[in-house]
């Protein structure tokens, strides 16, 4: 899989390792890029998977620099969380980030997933022993389906979230465990694990 990541931060860092170690073809898409580097509409172009690791009021303004036809028929993987500067949801309720960038982006197949992992904790799924769950949800079965396999090869355990809409708790889910690990000063080797009944 040839995975196109926008955005060069700590989290598309750590997704870069992630998708490595799952043997994911990837490259880093520049705004300005410099010898040897692609723009990010050349990654785009170039990728089967789009992944958004920018910040989440930079996403407009990436898919217009891209051109939102660029992304049709592309999975674009929204790992972003709509934060304000008080690290609270900037909206909610009737919608979400990833609802809001589907828009941007039509015939696009968004997934929504990674939202929920600090970025350390990214690339092994894991937290010492224990596996972390990886919540995946998307309105496009395939586009799911793949991301959930990529995500069981780094090492977590995938979950199937339903459709995109239920982006709307899995923002909020980032929020909490943000507000855990900075605000409760837990630290950032905190993670979810969806426990399950025989």
């Amino acid at each position: 899989m040839k995975v196109a990541i926008l955005g060069k931060g700590n989290v598309g860092k750590a997704l870069q390792s992630a998708f490595s170690k799952a043997k994911c073809d990837v490259k880093f898409g520049s705004r300005t890029p410099e010898k040897g580097e692609l723009s990010q509409k050349d990654a785009v172009e170039w990728g089967e998977v789009a992944v958004f690791a920018v910040p989440h009021a930079a996403v407009a303004e990436t898919v217009r620099a891209v051109g939102p036809s660029v992304f049709k028929g592309k999975i674009v993987l929204d790992v972003t969380n709509p934060l304000n500067q008080i690290l609270e949801l900037a909206i909610g309720f009737s919608t979400s980030g990833a609802e809001e960038l589907a828009k941007l982006v039509p015939g696009a197949k968004v997934v929504k997933a990674f939202n929920t992992v600090f970025a350390e904790n990214q690339p092994k799924g894991k937290i010492g022993t224990e596996t972390l769950t990886l919540f995946v949800a998307s309105d496009d079965t395939s586009a799911k389906k793949a991301i959930m396999d990529v995500g069981a090869k780094i090492g977590f355990d995938p979950v199937d979230g339903g459709p995109l809409k239920a982006a709307r708790y899995l923002e909020p889910m980032a929020v909490m465990i943000i507000s855990l690990g900075y605000g409760a000063k837990m630290g950032t080797g905190i993670g979810y694990r969806l426990v399950k009944g025989k």
